[in-house]
């Protein structure tokens, strides 16, 4: 089954609960955190995931654009993060591999996370021990962006990856995710889709979000 995590990023954060309420339909809330540093752009961090929490059941899959987001796993787990993706060229091999481990730790799924420019091989050393692998459609930073096509074969070599190696991972594409490209996300090996304009803008929420269920 196709699972649709909603981005916040295109919420109304004056009305943060009630727009979290509108993708109750959907299976993950996913929630962009970005320092400024790793992209150029500051959105939120760990008091918003601990706000949002008890307002729904729905799991949060926390997607960390940050520098050297070791040092910060662990508090967003205690604020309810259920998923934690980072991005591996954010740090050092070693590091990145610590902080799945502290997440793991703390009873939490852990995901690594490739930019438009990174090759589906800069997986590998963590594709064993992840429960998620997240492909960027848009270079990182901003919502609203086009959707990168050249990156179906990178989804694809990476869906090839994880049948042979970890075949219980999900395979996610964030960026540009919407009626005109999801067919091709799903078609290259894509399980779950981040969408976010295309969710929060649409007339009808829950008929967009099975829409792109496919």
């Amino acid at each position: 089954m196709i699972k649709i995590a909603p981005s916040i990023l295109s919420a109304d954060f004056a009305n943060l609960e009630r727009d979290i309420h509108r993708i109750g339909t959907a299976d993950y809330v996913h929630v962009d955190v970005m320092d400024g540093l790793f992209v150029p752009n500051i959105t939120i961090g760990i008091p918003v995931v601990k706000c949002i929490r008890p307002v729904t059941i729905l799991p949060l899959d926390v997607h960390l654009m940050i520098t050297r987001p070791v040092r910060y796993v662990q508090q967003f787990c205690d604020a309810g993060a259920d998923i934690v993706t980072v991005h591996v060229e954010s740090d050092t091999r070693e590091n990145i591999r610590d902080a799945i481990d502290k997440i793991h730790a703390k009873g939490r799924r852990a995901g690594v996370v490739l930019k438009p420019g990174t090759p589906a091989q800069a997986v590998e050393p963590f594709l064993k021990d992840v429960e998620l692998i997240l492909i960027m459609t848009v270079e990182p930073g901003f919502g609203g962006q086009s959707f990168m096509a050249d990156q179906m074969p990178k989804v694809a070599a990476v869906r090839a990856m994880i049948n042979a190696q970890n075949p219980t991972c999900e395979l996610e594409v964030d960026g540009g995710v919407g009626p005109d490209t999801f067919r091709a996300c799903i078609q290259a090996g894509a399980n779950v889709l981040v969408a976010g304009s295309a969710v929060y803008k649409a007339p009808d929420i829950p008929a967009r979000i099975r829409e792109l269920r496919g």
